[in-house]
């Protein structure tokens, strides 16, 4: 089994299903496959090559423009001039991320699609991303009961937090880094953070308001992020066009989305059980 290794990280990485019924089940680890869902239709049909960086992609908007009246659920962080951030969530039309990404770069003010069920996507787009079945099923039972689709362009970010079921998370444009801790050190270091800033409990399967701005926000970056304070106790794995990432059920996940800011991120994943 290849190992891939970033700093004090590591990440199996499988390029075949041998052995996945011990991984997954047994050792119940995040593993990583490369370029295994390269074929999903929507990578080729939604992006392009970016003109002058090869390596990145761009939004295909000939074609994506005619689906521009579907409504969907955006993320606004904007930045004023003297360091306050605003945060909110929003329903509106796929034309105003479309004209935000292809638009002037603006590093104060950022559009993000999250969290947008692909049941609520046009058929059509609905099409482009074939939902990969038999991996599914190899990994759980395939009971798949949620999805989402999130675009934006780089830098993106989603703070730590746990799912109540196992993920396939897979790139569809750009580049993703996750970084994942097992459940009780994940635990450990959410609830740590969480007093320093005199707060308990907490909601962190939710994306909520707090944990995607403010003093929150930056101090659970720093504790997972920061190999210093911590986020050296857990696995990283950096995802391509085409790579997908299973999440095993309970382990804690943090997400970069990187690349030249004139680029497209994309990423889908299915929840099953």
């Amino acid at each position: 089994m290849d190992v891939m290794q970033s700093r004090n990280f590591d990440c199996a990485v499988r390029r075949d299903w041998k052995d996945v019924e011990r991984w997954v089940f047994i050792l119940n680890r995040p593993a990583k496959f490369p370029n295994y869902f390269a074929d999903i239709p929507a990578i080729e049909k939604w992006f392009k090559r970016h003109e002058t960086d090869k390596g990145s992609r761009i939004l295909n908007t000939a074609y994506l423009d005619q689906f521009g009246d579907s409504i969907v659920p955006l993320e606004l962080t904007q930045t004023s001039d003297n360091g306050t951030t605003t945060f909110e969530r929003f329903e509106a039309p796929l034309s105003l991320l479309l004209a935000h990404m292809t638009g002037a770069h603006t590093s104060n003010t950022r559009l993000y699609l999250a969290q947008h069920s692909l049941a609520d996507l046009p058929s059509v787009l609905q099409a482009d991303m074939l939902t990969p079945t038999t991996s599914l099923k190899q990994l759980g039972r395939g009971d798949i009961y949620a999805s989402s689709l999130w675009m934006g362009r780089p830098p993106t970010r989603t703070p730590l937090h746990r799912d109540p079921n196992p993920n396939l998370f897979v790139q569809l444009a750009g580049q993703k880094v996750v970084r994942l801790m097992q459940p009780d050190a994940g635990r450990a270091l959410y609830e740590k953070v969480r007093a320093q800033l005199g707060e308990a409990g907490g909601r962190a399967n939710m994306r909520g308001e707090k944990m995607m701005q403010g003093a929150e926000l930056e101090a659970m970056e720093s504790a997972v992020w920061d190999d210093d304070e911590g986020g050296g106790k857990g696995v990283e794995a950096v995802l391509d066009v085409g790579d997908g990432l299973y999440i095993p059920l309970g382990w804690w996940h943090a997400v970069r989305g990187v690349g030249p800011s004139t680029s497209a991120n994309a990423s889908v994943n299915w929840w099953f059980r």
